[in-house]
């Protein structure tokens, strides 16, 4: 089974302006991203800036979301690491933690051969009984887990369920639903592709724009799930300017800009993250207000 069916968020981690995590305000997140029937909270991943996170700080805001939700929707942990001991060791205290799933992206920098990936996710995945879900980003950490080294994991491991895909390539896509005769849980990792995956086998997204959209995005996908199709699509379609101002500038830079301009006082980023650039800003402010959302600054 699943670890969800829909629309995962991608939350931020919010700070305060001293660049201390911010856990009240975490807490106001979550509840709101409940309220609007988010189906699944992806915790300490890319757009949580995990790697600027502490060792501490990274479990700590694990524990504080699982013991927020407590049980309500799934929790899935970011533990992905580019040392394989470190990437094992957060696995494994999320489980401790409490966490549902665990979002594990390939190692980067690295640049580790196919058979480097599958040793890394045959390491983590004997030291948790959690399900894992693989996180595939090329354009982010330089190696790319090709669709056999994905069906060989799911064979060899029971908790190995399925993949966050942010390759962008259909073709890919497809050939990993094929490798893998369809017995696997995709979800798209491009909120401006969500349909398209959807329509090659996907089950889900796990999405930035879901920190400023929730419902929207939640419905969206439901809406392909149930056969809506057409409807679907005029979302999709309705949502392209505002994701492509929400990925103007490195991911999470501009939702956490959109979520102050939106009142929610995310805070600032860790460096080496700067501030959104002021015109890009504005790109973003009209690109919010054009789609219907209301700002505050």
């Amino acid at each position: 089974m699943a670890i969800f069916k829909g629309a995962g968020v991608a939350l931020v981690t919010p700070m305060k302006d001293n660049l201390e995590v911010n856990y009240e305000k975490l807490e106001e997140l979550l509840e709101d991203q409940i309220k609007n029937e988010t189906d699944s909270i992806i915790i300490t991943g890319t757009t949580g800036e995990a790697s600027t996170l502490t060792v501490e700080e990274h479990l700590e805001v694990i524990r504080q979301a699982v013991s927020i939700v407590n049980k309500r929707i799934p929790v899935i942990a970011g533990t992905g690491s580019n040392c394989t001991k470190t990437a094992v060791e957060l696995s494994y205290q999320a489980q401790l933690a409490g966490a549902d799933g665990l979002l594990v992206v390939t190692p980067y920098y690295n640049k580790a051969t196919q058979k480097g990936l599958f040793d890394h996710y045959m390491q983590v995945a004997k030291r948790v009984d959690l399900p894992i879900i693989m996180y595939n980003i090329p354009g982010r950490t330089g190696c790319r887990i090709e669709a056999g080294t994905v069906a060989a994991l799911n064979r060899e491991a029971e908790n190995i369920v399925g993949m966050k895909d942010a390759v962008g390539d259909v073709s890919y896509t497809l050939k990993v639903m094929e490798e893998t005769q369809g017995d696997f849980d995709m979800y798209s990792g491009e909120d401006g592709q969500v349909i398209p995956f959807l329509a090659c086998g996907g089950i889900g997204v796990i999405s930035v724009l879901s920190n400023i959209a929730p419902k929207f995005t939640h419905d969206m996908v439901m809406n392909y799930l149930n056969g809506s199709h057409t409807e679907a699509l005029k979302m999709q379609l309705k949502a392209l300017p505002l994701v492509d101002a929400l990925f103007c500038e490195v991911n999470p830079i501009p939702v956490k800009a959109a979520m102050n301009l939106m009142g929610w006082q995310a805070g600032p980023l860790r460096a080496p993250l700067s501030q959104m650039e002021p015109e890009n800003v504005k790109k973003l402010s009209k690109a919010m207000q054009e789609f219907g959302i209301s700002l505050t600054e």
